[in-house]
């Protein structure tokens, strides 16, 4: 008893010491703390965004559904219950279909919000961003390719109708249409008025034909292609890499313009290799199949540049988990801002593919062990290339809409400061 009375006098006199000397004492470090109620949750570190609010404007239907369905009424509202499926018949019209599945996506009415990047409202006040329905690639694919085919009047003619309508709306006034999303992914696209919305957020598949003065990284979405192979779902062999027999593999037209010059250049690079397939190839259904099973028995699979410096060809690729190998100079890719394409992709500058032997002898050199690691981040990465109706959390459009919000901070930036200058934009004047 006397010892724990000494302890005690002890510790209660270098108590009084410290603060005298030091200064107020603070219990808690010399008492460990109560447990936590269950009820007294930590914060999470990753807490989940609402889903992006989004008025979609109620457009007749000859600016979208009327071109894939034209038996129904132009009259008849577009909702989930008469929403047309994509037409199976449609063939390569269907790498450009992402603004119908953007539209699908806030038409879709079930499922958890929670699950979702971004939700219809019907009040526009209390929208973060407008959606615009112009199915303007599905335009120029049914109303003429040519701009002397006489049909290219009427995809003309949408374009001044579509424009005539935005003006009238308010919210377009208000802020110049910068909080609007256009979907234009075909390069030729909208090709007539593009310069009147460029003020919105495009959605693209690459700046190919785009001036730079016009469509840009800070401001627009770059979208995937819709694959038009199907995807390789049970991808389960015990050894991927010696299943793969072909190292390199391409299989489409060699004769393209500008940029896309070099696919003639490679045929004549890559002759000679047993383990590499470099075919000339139109795009028919029977060689769709061909080139999809080549994908499934290749390593890496090639995408040199086309008529602009990305194609449906790449996406192809990962949902086939065949390595892309991308030749260009100026290719932009989806979500990059978070995916880093170098954790399953290999990439070549047009100097260094046209090297004769430098492209094959790279590939060569990479070790198994890395081309399986590749093949593996593809595989779990492939479903963000998925367009598909149900929507699905982490699919091809909800990622885009990921996108839509990230690029909205500067929309707002550049809507205010619009609002408050007196003369033109001296920072644009920069550019």
């Amino acid at each position: 008893m006397l010892g724990k009375a000494l302890l005690s006098l002890v510790f209660f006199i270098f108590l009084f010491v410290t603060f005298f000397f030091i200064g107020t004492v603070d219990f808690r470090s010399y008492f460990p703390p109560p447990p936590l109620s269950p009820y007294h949750q930590l914060p999470s570190c990753h807490t989940r965004s609402p889903p992006l609010r989004v008025y979609m404007y109620d457009l007749p239907r000859r600016f979208n559904i009327g071109m894939i369905d034209r038996r129904s009424s132009d009259d008849t509202p577009v909702n989930a219950q008469n929403l047309p499926s994509w037409p199976s018949s449609s063939g390569l019209k269907r790498q450009h279909s992402v603004e119908y599945w953007m539209m699908a996506s806030l038409l879709y009415e079930g499922g958890d919000e929670e699950s979702r990047e971004a939700v219809r409202v019907l009040d526009p006040d209390s929208a973060d961003v407008f959606f615009v329905p112009f199915f303007s690639s599905t335009s120029f694919n049914t109303h003429g390719h040519n701009m002397t085919d006489p049909d290219t009047e009427i995809d003309r003619q949408l374009q001044i109708d579509l424009l005539e309508f935005l003006r009238k709306s308010k919210y377009w006034q208000r802020s110049g249409g910068r909080d609007h999303v256009i979907p234009m992914h075909h390069p030729n696209a909208f090709r007539f008025l593009r310069d009147q919305v460029n003020a919105s957020i495009l959605v693209v598949a690459d700046f190919g034909r785009y001036p730079k003065s016009m469509s840009y990284l800070s401001k627009d979405v770059v979208a995937p292609y819709v694959h038009v192979v199907d995807s390789f779902i049970d991808d389960d062999t015990p050894d991927p890499f010696e299943s793969r027999t072909t190292l390199l593999f391409f299989r489409g037209r060699t004769f393209r313009k500008d940029e896309g010059i070099v696919r003639a250049k490679l045929a004549k690079v890559l002759a000679g290799y047993d383990d590499v397939h470099y075919e000339n190839s139109f795009a028919t259904g029977e060689n769709i199949k061909a080139s999809s099973q080549g994908m499934r028995l290749s390593k890496f699979c090639l995408h040199p540049a086309g008529d602009t410096p990305s194609s449906c060809r790449l996406f192809d690729a990962i949902v086939s988990h065949c390595v892309p190998v991308i030749v260009s100079d100026r290719i932009e890719l989806p979500y990059e801002d978070e995916l880093d394409y170098t954790q399953f992709s290999v990439f070549f500058s047009i100097q260094e593919a046209l090297q004769p032997g430098y492209m094959v002898q790279q590939l060569h050199q990479i070790p198994n062990e890395r081309w399986i690691k590749m093949w593996m981040r593809l595989k779990n990465i492939s479903h963000h290339y998925e367009f598909q109706y149900p929507p699905k959390r982490g699919d091809a459009v909800n990622m885009l809409w990921r996108q839509v919000r990230h690029k909205l901070p500067g929309a707002k930036l550049a809507e205010h400061r619009n609002r408050r200058l007196k003369i033109p934009d001296w920072w644009g004047r920069r550019r």
